[in-house]
């Protein structure tokens, strides 16, 4: 029986070699990278051709829900709940609700930042299959690792592999999930 495993790993010793490694993978038509860098590089967001961020439109959605929530909670107390006239004065007076509903606009987003953030990153992630590769230390000192990820459609493990071996990495190997 073959052992199963998440994917295929190289090591390279610079940003240039796992940047030009990324692109030569992509241009083979592999879809499903992963680049591991102790650094950004900014070439690296191209070559693996990630999607865009959706954190904006998430902080937006979170900030205008906020606005309206702050707005429309001062509305119902203030004109359906408890209606006081004082002096004459209209029940909904909206300029003196801006106040609490750009308040409630800056938390919503906010919170909706930090959730959004965690649940694009994945985060909390305590255990990831890369950490089973012993030369995966080195990724956050001086090591630069691409792993191609089994569930691409292109993948074959021998394949992959030899593959991998032409692109000049220092070593190549399976990672186990």
């Amino acid at each position: 029986m073959i052992k199963p495993v998440y994917g295929v790993i190289a090591e390279f010793e610079s940003p240039t070699a796992l940047v030009n490694a990324a692109r030569a993978a992509r241009e083979k038509g592999f879809r499903k990278l992963d680049a591991y860098s102790p650094f950004p590089i900014e070439e690296l967001t191209e070559a693996l051709h990630l999607h865009k961020n959706k954190l904006p439109l998430i902080v937006l959605v979170g900030g205008i829900v906020g606005g309206l929530t702050g707005y429309l909670l001062q509305y119902y107390v203030t004109v359906i709940q408890f209606p006081i006239n004082v002096a004459g004065r209209p029940l909904h007076s909206w300029p003196m609700y801006i106040v609490i509903a750009f308040e409630m606009t800056i938390l919503f987003a906010a919170i909706s930042a930090v959730l959004g953030m965690l649940a694009l990153c994945g985060l909390p992630m305590p255990y990831h299959p890369v950490f089973n590769v012993p030369r995966f230390a080195f990724a956050s000192r001086n090591r630069f690792f691409l792993c191609i990820v089994a569930t691409d459609p292109l993948f074959d493990r021998e394949e992959t592999c030899d593959f991998l071996q032409t692109l000049g990495p220092r070593e190549v190997s399976e990672v186990a999930p």
